[in-house]
């Protein structure tokens, strides 16, 4: 269990949930394992199959706290709310927000940020491994990279910012070949490609960003927020425009790191991934299974959260960030915080 930002996270499978008194006690076959006022909190989120008591649902819903339930691959599946809710609130803020030009620039400017620091932050630590004719390439996309942050201070409109996006994203790309290493140079990478991919390397971003962009619709869904109403991503019909941008400080990470963990260290080999008749290229049904228990597993890695100043996990991450998002929505925080990786 963590408690962050008036939340409660349950984590423990088959955890139970109880009240005592004014307070809530979680237990795991008979043990106690943790207990919070219930005045101190705002919301509980189950991201493990977990029970809760009638009575201790009824007093959550009494006190305006939302209890959100997902299932085991991080799929957002209900949240539990009594009438009046501050939900109706929470989303006519987000819409005028997301309809005032200069507030949208705010936080479009402020997740592009994030993005291309957590970005830099991969490429240095990519570097200081990498053998030495591959230093100066990745030191160059790094000073590219510090080049595009410094600018994206000074772009006026939303435009602007997306533009620097998508420059920065090329320039970071680019230097993909020079992250594989021994066996994994076997593996080709002449920039991003999708719908369909058509390489491996790309196929296994394609699918990491889908699982990373699914969880954080659900973490957003659990908040009370629209997943479909964005800031740097525009409306569009089908479009999770809000889990997109909420999935941006994430994409290096969460979902990069793993692909090349796993493809340097010979879990993942060209072999496995099979090309379609259109030229599209997939993972086979094995190494699907193998990635996505590599993605489990790295959802469980405790990592530094520097603006709450604790500890918490990568699984955690998208939740904490929806909330916060949530709070500057509120009028609660003045800017909103991107996850910096330090």
């Amino acid at each position: 269990m963590t408690t962050a930002l008036n939340t409660l996270f349950i984590t423990l499978e088959g955890a139970r949930l109880n009240k005592e008194g004014e307070r809530v006690v979680v237990t795991l076959h008979d043990e106690k394992k943790a207990e919070v006022p219930l005045r101190h909190l705002r919301s509980v989120v189950c991201l493990a199959r977990a029970w809760m008591t009638p009575e201790l649902l009824e007093s959550c819903v009494e006190a305006g706290i939302h209890v959100s339930f997902f299932g085991m691959t991080g799929r957002f599946l209900v949240r539990v709310e009594g009438l009046p809710g501050g939900n109706v609130l929470l989303r006519r803020a987000q819409f005028r927000v997301a309809d005032d030009g200069a507030r949208t620039l705010e936080i479009a400017r402020a997740v592009v940020v994030g993005k291309l620091g957590n970005a830099r932050q991969f490429l240095m630590h990519a570097r200081r491994d990498a053998v030495e004719e591959r230093k100066p390439v990745l030191e160059e996309a790094v000073r590219r990279l510090s080049g595009h942050l410094r600018a994206l201070e000074r772009a006026e409109d939303l435009e602007q910012v997306r533009g620097l996006e998508g420059i920065a994203a090329r320039d970071y790309f680019e230097v993909f070949p020079s992250l594989l290493k021994g066996e994994a140079r076997r593996f080709t990478f002449d920039g991003r490609n999708r719908r369909p991919p058509r390489d491996p390397l790309n196929a296994l971003l394609s699918f990491g960003y889908a699982l990373l962009a699914q969880e954080c619709a659900g973490a957003l869904a659990g908040v009370g927020l629209d997943p479909a109403v964005g800031f740097l991503h525009e409306d569009r019909p089908g479009r999770l425009s809000l889990a997109l941008d909420l999935m941006e400080e994430l994409r290096a990470p969460v979902v990069d790191r793993l692909v090349f963990s796993l493809v340097n260290r010979g879990q993942l080999k060209p072999e496995d991934f099979k090309t379609e008749a259109a030229g599209g290229v997939l993972l086979r049904d094995e190494a699907r299974k193998a990635f996505l228990v590599a993605y489990q597993g790295a959802k469980q890695v405790e990592v530094q959260h520097v603006f709450l100043g604790q500890q918490t996990s990568w699984g955690l991450v998208p939740h904490l960030q929806a909330l916060l998002l949530a709070r500057v929505l509120r009028g609660e925080l003045d800017g909103y915080p991107p996850f910096a990786v330090r």
